[in-house]
């Protein structure tokens, strides 16, 4: 008989052949795997019996790093409904227009999270209605107040989505995008053979749960047997005392992640000796940096990339067997995994040379590959083109088939592993009364990787200053997606065609303007 493919077949296999063993560490607690598997049918059972939750419905989840996250990966799915984890820094308007987007029976809010969706009655921002339910006491109550055993429900069609996470495209309007069940399974069993994962490996969660499925780790580490270890929030020194006393094998990080790491001024007075392998992905990784982890960690460094549109990874920048090891190729974006075809297409989706200099997109087909986007057939269509994901990023391919992304057709910036869409940043400024017209770009930088820098034209006759532009957008948009400055000009350089030139913004050095002056129109 054939199964359907779904990443409950890993929370059976690590409840039945490892029940005693600890597989979640949260804090002060520790859960074995059958307690963890009790809690997550517990969560299912509250879901469906207590708040009336229906096959297909939307769980919408804010919060860190729990364990209860972690479990919500399971017990959602097994109460056949649909988890959408929210991204905590978004700010109040854009969790609502999710939330309006996605319309979930429940969100499930850690209290330190304010409830995004209760807005004033009668408010033209009010977003979705939904039932909210905080974590603490209460929530444990009803979880403890469930009958023991899983929720009777309908076998699982592999091909129903499971999960609902929300990108920023190049559009600058939040986009859902579905990874159904046998996305999610197939992404999970590729990772963990691509990269050799073992039921001996110990994992500190530093990448969000609510950011790109999590790398894939709830998956393919509860299949295997390995540990969880929880981290609501990221900071330095709390991640080097968890490898220490945790015995944590393999740690993912975003480079800005990495480099406060390595900045910590107690780094040289942890035991790091357990450390296998430092993953890096989100933004570009220098190689004085990845050369710097292998050093000061002792332990092997490779780089990945891949989209919250494939569940996510797409490569990783592993040493092909049989060849000497180089830091040379793993600073690179790395070989396709098991199970995903990543191709560089130039012109007519002809695949460009092999020789480390032709620019390409890179496209991917893969059982890895969404759905869709959830409600926006259109935006589907654009991005999912005859059997081909359009990334929108460009990349040139070495002669052993290595590949390095060298720029991005889409119009996103990523800072600390986040997406940033400059074009979202454009509407807010937009609705400042003194603005004329704006362009954002992503720059460099040490930290972050890259930041948002804003062109400003003002409108004749008006003033503004820096300062109030980028009070204005924080009002709007997460803290994270404000300008690190913005550059007040009287014009902005563009095309043959009329468009605004923004590589040459990246570097662009334009004649001052006085601060508050007003704009003359580019």
């Amino acid at each position: 008989m054939e199964l359907p493919l779904t990443p409950l077949d890993f929370l059976h296999r690590a409840r039945r052949l490892f029940p005693d063993r600890v597989g979640v560490v949260d804090g002060d607690l520790r859960l074995t795997y059958r307690d963890y598997g009790d809690r997550c049918d517990r969560l299912a059972s509250a879901l469906v019996r207590d708040l009336g939750v229906k096959a297909g419905d939307r769980v919408a989840w804010l919060g860190g790093n729990t364990h209860e996250l972690l479990e919500a990966y399971y017990g959602v799915l097994l109460a056949g409904a649909v988890l959408v984890p929210l991204n905590l820094r978004l700010a109040p308007a854009e969790l609502r227009a999710i939330l309006a987007d996605c319309q979930p029976a429940v969100l499930v809010r850690h209290p330190d999270c304010a409830d995004p969706g209760h807005a004033d009655a009668g408010h033209p921002d009010a977003g979705h209605p939904v039932e909210s339910i905080v974590l603490g006491e209460a929530y444990e109550a009803r979880l403890a107040a469930q009958p023991a055993g899983p929720v009777p429900l309908p076998p699982v069609d592999e091909r129903s989505v499971a999960e609902v996470f929300y990108t920023s495209g190049s559009t600058g309007t939040p986009k859902g995008a579905m990874l159904t069940h046998r996305a999610l399974y197939l992404h999970a069993v590729h990772s963990a053979l691509t990269s050799g994962m073992g039921g001996d490996d110990v994992v500190v969660h530093t990448i969000p749960l609510f950011h790109v499925n999590g790398w894939g780790t709830p998956h393919y580490l509860t299949g295997l047997g390995g540990v969880h270890v929880m981290l609501p929030r990221f900071d330095p020194g709390t991640v080097l005392g968890l490898i220490e006393a945790e015995g944590v094998t393999r740690l993912f990080l975003v480079p800005a992640m990495a480099t406060a790491l390595l900045q910590h001024p107690g780094l040289e007075g942890f035991d790091l000796s357990s450390l296998r392998q430092v993953s890096v992905g989100g933004a570009p990784t220098p190689a004085p940096l990845l050369a710097e982890i292998e050093d000061r960690f002792g332990c092997t460094a490779i780089c990945g990339y891949g989209m919250t549109e494939t569940s996510p990874t797409l490569t990783r920048s592993l040493d092909k067997p049989g060849e000497t090891p180089s830091r040379a190729r793993r600073v690179t974006t790395g070989l396709p995994i098991v199970g995903a075809d990543v191709r560089v297409l130039g012109p007519g989706d002809v695949e460009v040379a092999w020789d480390g200099a032709t620019p390409g997109e890179i496209c991917v087909r893969s059982n890895h590959v969404m759905a869709g986007y959830w409600g926006d057939p259109e935006a589907t269509a654009t991005v999912l083109r005859d059997g081909w994901l359009r990334t929108g990023d460009v990349a040139t391919v070495d002669p052993a088939g290595y590949l390095t992304i060298v720029d991005r057709t889409k119009d996103l910036i990523i800072s600390g592993g986040e997406n940033i869409s400059g074009v979202e940043i454009e509407k807010a400024l937009a609705e400042h009364s003194a603005v004329l017209e704006s362009a954002v770009v992503g720059v460099a930088d040490d930290r972050w990787g890259e930041v948002p820098r804003a062109f400003v034209v003002l409108r004749p006759g008006t003033a503004a200053t820096a300062a109030e532009l980028r009070d204005h957008v924080r009002a709007r948009l997460a803290g994270f997606k404000v300008p690190r400055d913005v550059v007040l000009v009287a014009g902005l350089p563009r095309t043959g065609t009329g468009k605004v030139a923004k590589p040459v913004l990246r570097t662009w050095d334009p004649p001052p303007v006085s601060e508050g002056a007003a704009g003359t129109p580019g």
